[in-house]
């Protein structure tokens, strides 16, 4: 006999068992230590921020902006699989239980969101309003929670209807009668805060309205969302460790494919140097992560006032970017054809090794090109130095021994 309730456990104790086994690879002793870094700094320089803070800082407006979004992410995870659209899915009648049970589970696993904004919030709060209490913040984390839950069932209403320009109209419309609501509510303007509040059951209560309108609930809709969150997941997983699960995609850039190897001698011995450089272009978000590390990393060293402290976060995004980059030597694993070329294992490592090494050198230029702008010469040759000195301890130190 079928049972809803008994088919969730199933699947929450077959999902909890699948990320565990990554998750011990993503929070290993060195993303820990870079986690732990990131965490102290940016607490100092937080309070050294609250410490000068003017008075006309928008803190409504920016505490607003946070509490709405963290709201209005909602989305809803079902553990459904695509194999459940033929099986499942004559039994839509008697699922009730189970999505009961993927809406409780979505909302409890969404509040770790609510309690970082709240508690990341809270010293701005306070610094800008020091003649409100605990009480009052205490206020606020009911609201937040409250509305958090009207925001996941509002998304749920919507996951009945196909059309993504509706769903992203009610996404933004939410969002932004949600961004005045808290306004009001934080600047202590009540009256205008329960005028917004009846604006905002307004559109819930249309949603409702238009989930009424359909029969059937999109089940091609929720699997390929739970699809695309396991794919987010496996793909952040793949940065630390090899994800089977993970289907690679390949994209084209042709410009920056070509650019990267119209250098390259054709020899035998520069085989994996080709290779390597297609794949970091081309393959899985090699190219994404570098990109993104190189970007964030340069804003922070821009904005970082003290000098050994942005030299520091320097050196800590180039071992990040090593530390990510590591999984390209895993990603042809796969491949047997590989196993034909008439090279040896000892030019694939040293191919690798240049490569790595060469990404890391165009990362510390950027960064040093970072203290240029700030006419910082000192800092300029110190990111330098060190960077290069770090990046030929970490390849040849570390990297060297790990590829197996």
């Amino acid at each position: 006999m079928f049972n809803a309730n008994h088919l969730f456990r199933e699947r929450f104790r077959a999902y909890l068992k699948e990320t565990s086994r990554y998750i011990q690879y993503m929070l290993n002793g060195h993303t820990a230590i870079a986690i732990l870094f990131f965490i102290s700094a940016g607490a100092y320089y937080y309070q050294q921020i609250l410490a000068d803070l003017p008075a006309d800082f928008p803190t409504a407006w920016l505490m607003a902006m946070f509490f709405s979004l963290v709201a209005t992410y909602s989305p809803n995870q079902t553990f459904l699989k695509e194999a459940d659209l033929v099986f499942i899915l004559p039994a839509e009648h008697r699922m009730g239980v189970y999505f009961r049970n993927a809406l409780l589970y979505s909302y409890i696993v969404q509040l770790y969101l609510v309690v970082l904004v709240l508690a990341a919030l809270a010293p701005l709060y306070f610094t800008s309003f020091p003649a409100q209490t605990g009480s009052t913040y205490m206020l606020f984390v009911l609201v937040l929670l409250i509305i958090k839950a009207w925001n996941l069932i509002a998304s749920w209403w919507m996951l009945k209807i196909r059309d993504k320009k509706s769903r992203l109209i009610d996404h933004f419309a939410r969002f932004s009668v949600q961004l005045v609501l808290f306004y009001f509510f934080i600047n202590g303007e009540h009256i205008y805060a329960a005028i917004t509040t009846i604006i905002l059951f307004g559109v819930f209560a249309y949603d409702f309205y238009l989930s009424n309108r359909q029969n059937v609930l999109a089940w091609d809709l929720l699997v390929e969302k739970d699809r695309m969150r396991m794919r987010s997941f496996y793909r952040l997983a793949n940065m630390f460790t090899d994800v089977p699960h993970l289907k690679t995609q390949v994209k084209k850039r042709h410009a920056l494919a070509f650019f990267l190897t119209r250098w390259l001698p054709f020899k035998q011995v520069k085989t994996y140097d080709y290779l390597y450089r297609i794949t970091s272009v081309r393959s899985g978000d090699y190219f994404g992560m570098y990109v993104r590390l190189l970007i964030i990393g340069g804003v922070v060293l821009y904005y970082v006032p003290n000098q050994w402290m942005a030299i520091l976060f320097g050196v800590l995004f180039l071992y990040l970017t090593g530390l990510q980059l590591m999984a390209m030597w895993r990603h042809h694993r796969t491949i047997l054809w590989m196993d034909l070329y008439p090279v040896t294992k000892a030019v694939r490592k040293r191919s690798f090794i240049t490569w790595l090494y060469q990404l890391m050198v165009i990362q510390i230029i950027i960064y040093a090109l970072v203290f240029v702008l700030l006419t910082d010469i000192t800092s300029m040759v110190m990111m330098l130095v060190g960077g290069v000195a770090f990046s030929i301890l970490f390849v040849h130190g570390y990297v060297k021994n790990k590829l197996i």
